[in-house]
């Protein structure tokens, strides 16, 4: 398969003297940041988190019904586990076999991208959780448990264990996938779309399937998802806009996008 040359994209950047043109600040990164703050504002600042919460406790006769559910337990939570796991060795067997073929040479760092970004997302996501102090719901004394709620950040109160539930590790299995986009942006940028709606129809499938057992508020969802997002983008900027161009190939390449190409909306460099 040939890639689209990223040489071309970095120079489009390059003209910008090193910084984001506006369209990218929006899209990627102003507009996910404002918008999950606003959300957040209303969620965990609101009550919307609860107000979410305590409908789904009500529609399951007041008791997390589908706590131990063969398939929100089963299927979603352990088999999704495991399916993400084995596509994360996947992509990172594929990268070093990369690393090893001269032919698939122009693969190489579109694969290491893939395979940093989905792992370095979890990491992260797993690390902020031993560091927050957030009660999943099926532990609070709203919903049947027996620990009070308490901020994210907030001092642990005396007698009380740490909660680790903030962010969402098990959602993270899925929107760590929303690398794909910007995979898709360096190898098929047509396909970006299907990336991006792969990777947060899995988190969401994982994050609902969570909420629905009663192991997490959707804040802590959306805040994983961002994380993820942003992990990505910013590995994204750093190994293909300020990093060197891709290695060429023996196989004829694609003729290299025009500017006009590159305002194209959904383009890293235009709208999306």
């Amino acid at each position: 398969m040939k890639l689209l040359e990223f040489s071309t994209l970095r120079s489009y950047f390059s003209s910008h003297e090193g910084r984001l043109p506006l369209p990218s600040v929006l899209y990627h990164l102003a507009l996910p940041v404002t918008s999950v703050l606003v959300l957040s504002w209303l969620l965990m600042g609101k009550g919307g988190d609860a107000w979410v919460a305590d409908r789904i406790y009500a529609l399951q006769g007041g008791h997390w019904a589908l706590k131990r559910h063969f398939v929100t337990q089963q299927v979603i939570h352990h088999f999704g586990k495991y399916l993400s796991v084995l596509a994360g060795i996947t992509i990172i067997t594929l990268c070093v076999v990369a690393h090893r073929r001269r032919s698939w040479q122009s693969w190489r760092r579109p694969l290491l991208f893939l395979s940093l970004s989905v792992s370095l997302s979890t990491l992260l996501i797993s690390t902020l959780k031993g560091m927050t102090n957030t009660y999943c719901p099926w532990e609070l004394a709203r919903y049947g448990g027996q620990f009070p709620f308490s901020g994210v950040f907030e001092a642990g109160m005396p007698g009380f264990p740490r909660g680790r539930c903030f962010p969402a590790g098990h959602a993270s299995a899925g929107y760590a996938w929303v690398s794909l986009y910007f995979f898709a942006l360096a190898t098929r940028p047509r396909w970006r779309w299907w990336g991006l709606s792969f990777g947060v129809m899995a988190g969401l499938v994982f994050g609902i399937g969570q909420q629905l057992r009663g192991a997490h508020f959707l804040s802590h969802d959306l805040w994983t998802w961002l994380i993820c997002w942003l992990t990505a983008l910013g590995l994204f900027w750093v190994m293909f806009v300020r990093g060197t161009p891709l290695p060429a190939v023996d196989s004829p390449q694609p003729s290299p996008p025009s500017p006009a190409d590159l305002a194209e909306p959904g383009h890293f460099g235009g709208q999306a």
